[in-house]
């Protein structure tokens, strides 16, 4: 158990931490299946009687473009969505992304210790590998362990965040087995400070400026954060060293556009640059990515198009007891061009992508070096006939490396008078085995790679209801199905290697409740899963069964605003047993002063909960954050 914080203003709060298991790792095996259906009602009557904060982003009036890549509205879209704005983001003061999106309904995070340390999220009860992560519309998954550290992107760079549940093949290709999470990187061009100090040592600065019109402009956004920390495992891990392990974060954010003719050029960079210390070690965590696009209408205006040269790369470096790295990269460039065809919008688009997968370890120097390329066509129509809202796509891959993969996905939504609203949905989803499971040779001790590994290939069937059942109210209700085939398990006989022999079954049930009404506010979701390996029966590693997440909050008349949030995970299978479920309750607090300036306090973890993410790894007990916010007009 690690020594409770001190409090002062030099030395900001320390935040405590709690045992969680070992370097997160990818669950190659899902669990068994619910019966959503007859849970619906049960849920349903759990939620009425709370309220849940009504968030103006999150209501069907919102616009989001990552389910269709296209810009609709949430009402003109069936598909279950998620948008966070920056409103959102500020008033939740979560205090990092990983904890953000574990509030959302669907979602479980795995982390390794405490902020800094490696972060895994799980959308639907899908692998880590399953959801794709995009950063302005980018792919930035690693090419070698195929997931996306949350950990080292800071909430100050991130103006929204859409969250789109179930496959997305047919729109963007592989990964997209369980859905989508799209982060976009804030617009600098209204200026913005920020200073905070914490619990164990953490503190930090970000600020960003803009200058320029529509038609041209620029803006740059950069921050700095630092956590002394503590003993990210304990006696329970492995190799358990009980010293801090500290973090250290340095990023980037640059945007900038300028009109040419009818058409727009821009381009958008984020780079982070991280030190992660570890038992007996550090990681130099490096990634970065960007894009350039063109866009505009051509033909007269009825058709619009939108070219994008992106880069994404991540360098792992760890010097220690075992020192290792990897590093990845991948170059592509996607066309997409929308044309107002038959009341609807046609999508045709074209994709290609390289990527460039390099690892070493210290005993053997150089593991692998590898690169792959492939390529893609899509078609998608869709829009609103009146009650009526229908979504079709395909997608062909091809790639040099696993062969051709093709997709198809179909929604439709229908009004129910003017407060509700049913969509249906199906899709297929696919993942191509990343360089690790390809590639990563055997050294005697198994769980090596295996070239001729075939995609995995999923099927997902969705239902939902979507209704207001008074003003202020907004219910949301989905149901869904998951089957995932030809998974890639390192279970070879003999060597423990990577095969295509595992299947998995995922069922679930969300509810999403809101409320809003004069100064009160609330908000809560609840998620019922199972998720289960079909061969063994066995629930995947680090999903809960029932996840819960309520918010209150309450605005005085000068501005001040308070607020509790409260989150209940039930227990999960991990390696080695299980981990425990816990329930944690958070106060915040945001006071408006004057010319921009609000002072912002957060305390986590109110009753000091001993609870795990992972097991054997530490997390955060009671502690808290305090910060100077600033918003140039």
């Amino acid at each position: 158990m690690p020594a409770r914080p001190r409090w002062s203003c030099a030395s900001p709060f320390r935040a405590l931490p709690r045992a969680a298991g070992e370097r997160t790792r990818r669950a190659a095996t899902m669990h068994h299946a619910h019966r959503p259906a007859a849970l619906a009602a049960a849920i349903a009557l759990s939620l009425l009687p709370a309220t849940a904060p009504a968030q103006d982003a999150r209501t069907l009036d919102a616009v989001q473009v990552t389910a269709s890549r296209v810009e609709r509205p949430l009402a003109d879209t069936p598909a279950s969505v998620t948008v966070l704005s920056r409103a959102d983001i500020e008033r939740s003061q979560a205090p990092d992304l990983i904890d953000l999106l574990a509030r959302q309904a669907g979602v479980d995070v795995a982390r390794t210790g405490g902020p800094g340390s490696a972060s895994t999220v799980f959308l639907r009860g899908g692998n880590a590998t399953h959801a794709l992560v995009l950063v302005d519309g980018i792919r930035v998954s690693s090419t070698g362990q195929g997931v996306f550290d949350f950990a080292h992107l800071p909430l100050d760079l991130i103006e929204r965040i859409e969250i789109v549940r179930g496959p997305r093949a047919a729109i963007w290709g592989s990964d997209a087995i369980s859905g989508v999470i799209h982060i976009f990187t804030r617009d600098p061009s209204e200026a913005s400070a920020r200073l905070h100090a914490g619990s164990y040592g953490r503190y930090g600065a970000s600020a960003g400026f803009g200058v320029g019109d529509d038609d041209h402009g620029f803006g740059a956004s950069a921050g700095y954060g630092r956590l002394r920390g503590f003993s990210a495992t304990n006696a329970r891990a492995f190799a358990f060293d009980p010293d801090r392990d500290g973090y250290e974060n340095r990023n980037l954010g640059l945007r900038g556009h300028t009109a040419l003719g009818g058409q727009r050029l821009g381009f958008s960079a984020v780079l982070t640059d991280a030190d992660v210390e570890f038992d007996q070690g550090v990681t130099a965590a490096r990634n970065a990515s960007g894009g350039l696009t063109l866009g505009g209408p051509l033909g007269g205006g009825r058709w619009r198009h939108l070219l994008t040269l992106g880069h994404a790369r991540e360098d792992l470096d760890s010097q220690g007891g075992f020192p290792n790295g990897f590093h990845s990269r991948r170059h592509s460039l996607d066309w997409v061009n929308s044309l107002d065809v038959g009341g609807g919008v046609l999508n045709l688009g074209l994709n290609a992508q390289r990527e460039r997968g390099e690892s070493w370890d210290g005993f053997n120097g150089r593991v692998f070096d590898r690169e792959r390329e492939s390529r893609a066509v899509f078609a998608g129509w869709g829009g609103r006939f009146g009650a009526h809202v229908l979504d079709l796509s395909v997608r062909h891959d091809h790639s040099d490396q696993y062969g051709g993969a093709g997709t198809g996905q179909l929604g439709w939504a229908m009004d129910l008078g003017e407060r509700s609203r049913i969509r249906l949905s199906w899709g297929e989803g696919f993942r191509a085995p990343n360089f690790n499971e390809l590639y990563y040779p055997d050294f005697g001790f198994g769980f090596a790679g295996n070239p001729d590994l075939e995609p995995e290939r999923s099927e997902t069937w969705e239902a939902g209801w979507d209704v207001r059942p008074a003003d202020g109210h907004r219910l949301g209700l989905s149901l869904f199905r998951t089957r995932v085939r030809n998974m890639i398990a390192f279970a070879a006989p003999g060597t423990n290697n990577a095969i295509n022999i595992a299947r998995a079954r995922m069922e679930g049930v969300e509810l999403d409740y809101r409320f809003e009404r004069g100064p009160f506010s609330a908000g809560g979701n609840l998620a019922w899963l199972d998720a289960t390996d079909a061969d063994t029966g066995l629930a995947l590693l680090r999903r809960a069964r029932r996840k819960a997440h309520v918010e209150l909050g309450y605005r005085l008349g000068n501005g001040l605003e308070l607020g509790l949030d409260g989150d209940y995970v039930s227990s999960r299978r991990d390696v080695g047993g299980d981990v425990g479920a816990y329930a944690l309750a958070h106060l915040r607090l945001s006071w408006p002063m004057t010319d921009g300036w609000r002072l912002e306090a957060r305390l986590e973890n109110l009753t000091d909960r001993d609870y795990e993410l992972v097991r054997g790894y530490e997390t955060p007990g009671r502690s808290g954050v305090l910060s100077l916010v600033w918003n140039g007009s």
